[in-house]
């Protein structure tokens, strides 16, 4: 009878893994986006992945392509309707209002990330769950809160390497805006132009014109290269408003571009309107990382009262695939403390207590215990780029001292145990003042003779190639050539021979001992 093959089950069509070779990307842009956004005065809000379908039916807009294509919306257990939020600003919106955030000093800043779900057509850099870094300024209308979105967006993309391009527009207020939309409507309907637009664009000529400006399709790009402009038909508020922002772009030295046709896809924009590319020779089609603006009439529609608003959406997955590009150096790179080593049963348990003790000290700090072998485990050690490895022997377990290695100059000094989380502190910040660790002068392997009274130290160098030169060992006070005269083969030996004397010798399935116990205390 054949045997039945289970097949593995395969992630969903766009959504993504993000790996661990990955994750250091991710901290690092977020951990530079948090500096400099809470330096701005923001504070982190959560809000929920599930709500109420009828927010985004009347926040982000019914004739929006995430509301009429994109949704993931369903009815739950309770028979209401609900919805994975596509984006963040109607339910940082419905949070200010709920909480009663109009009483607090405005305005209110605030900004979050988390997934964001879409049912969209999967394509480079686009995924159905993404994330998105999240701006929003609740409770003022000024202009130099537009111009400070812009210039966020533009230190956050700076700080981690990657030169921004900005491009900025107004649509203006919903008075400006609708005559424009008629002589826009006006233009499309002479000359034919009409039956030129691609068929998403035919739909959107009677139920949303303006998103017409939005649609890359290159016959709708030639019929508005001919187009009306918006910012000519703004009004003296509108103009005098996007005048300002622009000034203040100026006075910060904030490069920008002038894009009549960016509209951005939600229907609650009013006056400012952005997108930030990154600057790229060669690359005619850049896709935007980031894109915000002005929302004056949102809270209002969601049911407070008429409050002014701005903010800005980062799609992280898209600034990541860049730093990716850009940044290969990021990846894998683990920074760890303290790797701890030990060989043999009795240090492998005072290893582990140690292990937990340092972790709750607030140290990085990895181990191996599942390897016997002292170089294997230094091999790990430097592979995670541990600044230091202590390393626990049975002479140390007697002594009640820590070996100390250094993984930079592979330098090795005796600590007393109880003192190894001050001086670990010490030697991670030279500006704290701790004990003084005790030091092994000019050992001599080579002639070393062990007393048979007391167990070897595992103090001599091992087969393992640190991250240093040989100048940078013979260099350090204490420590000679004849330290390191021995050939790999004989360090390895005499390593061996240190393990069997002091009864550490690897225990292996093969191993001819028969371990008894008296009972269950010795298991």
């Amino acid at each position: 009878m054949a045997k039945t093959v289970n097949k593995p089950i395969q992630l969903l069509k766009g959504f993504k893994d993000i790996l661990p070779e990955h994750q250091a990307y991710w901290d690092y842009f977020l951990y530079e986006a948090e500096r400099i956004i809470i330096n701005y005065g923001f504070k982190k809000i959560d809000v929920p992945v599930l709500e109420q379908s009828a927010l985004y039916y009347k926040g982000t807009g019914k004739h929006t392509d995430i509301v009429t294509k994109e949704l993931y919306s369903f009815e739950d257990k309770g028979g209401e309707n609900v919805t994975l939020r596509p984006e963040f600003t109607p339910g940082v919106c419905r949070a200010y209002i709920e909480h009663g955030m109009f009483n607090k000093p405005q305005p209110v800043k605030l900004y979050t990330h988390g997934p964001i779900f879409r049912h969209d057509n999967p394509q480079s850099g686009r995924y159905r769950q993404f994330h998105q870094l999240d701006l929003e300024v609740i409770g003022t209308d000024s202009p130099v809160i537009d111009a400070q979105l812009v210039i966020i967006a533009y230190r956050i993309l700076e700080a981690v390497g990657l030169p921004p391009l900005v491009h900025i527009n107004s649509i203006g207020c919903p008075e400006c805006r609708a005559a424009y939309v008629a002589k826009l409507k006006q233009y499309l309907s002479s000359g034919g132009h009409k039956k030129l637009l691609c068929e998403t664009c035919k739909e959107r000529y009677v139920k949303n014109p303006l998103r017409i400006l939005d649609c890359k399709e290159e016959g709708c790009r030639q019929v508005l290269s001919e187009a009306p402009q918006i910012v000519d038909s703004l009004c003296d508020d509108c103009r005098k408003h996007f005048m300002q922002v622009l000034e203040y772009l100026d006075d910060m030295g904030i490069e920008y571009t002038l894009d009549v046709q960016l509209v951005r896809g939600l229907d609650y924009y009013t006056r400012t309107t952005f997108e930030i590319f990154l600057k790229e020779e060669g690359n005619e089609t850049p896709i935007a990382l980031l894109g915000g603006g002005r929302f004056d009439g949102l809270l209002e529609i969601l049911g407070g009262r008429p409050t002014p608003a701005a903010g800005l959406a980062i799609g992280i997955e898209r600034v990541i695939n860049k730093l990716r590009e850009h940044r290969p150096d990021l990846q894998g790179q683990e920074n760890i403390d303290i790797f701890v080593a030990q060989l043999g049963t009795e240090a492998r348990k005072e290893g582990f207590k140690l292990y937990e003790k340092l972790i709750s000290e607030g140290f990085r700090v990895s181990e191996s215990f599942s390897k016997d072998g002292l170089k294997a485990q230094l091999e790990k050690a430097d592979a995670l780029h541990a600044k230091f490895t202590l390393i626990i022997g049975q002479k140390e377990l007697m002594d009640r001292t820590i070996i100390v290695r250094d993984m930079s100059s592979g330098i090795q000094e005796i600590v007393n145990y109880d003192k190894i989380i001050p001086e670990i502190k010490k030697r991670l910040d030279p500006n704290i003042n701790t004990i003084k660790s005790y030091r092994l002068e000019s050992i001599k392997i080579g002639d070393k003779k062990h007393d048979e009274a007391q167990p070897a130290s595992l103090l001599e160098p091992v087969e393992h190639q640190p991250r240093h030169t040989d100048d940078n060992i013979n260099n350090h006070e204490g420590f000679s050539d004849a330290d390191y005269d021995l050939e790999d083969d004989e360090v390895e030996d005499e390593l061996d021979d240190e393990e069997e004397e002091s009864g550490l010798a690897e225990e292996t399935e093969d191993s001819d001992y028969d371990y008894q116990y008296s009972s269950k205390d010795d298991l």
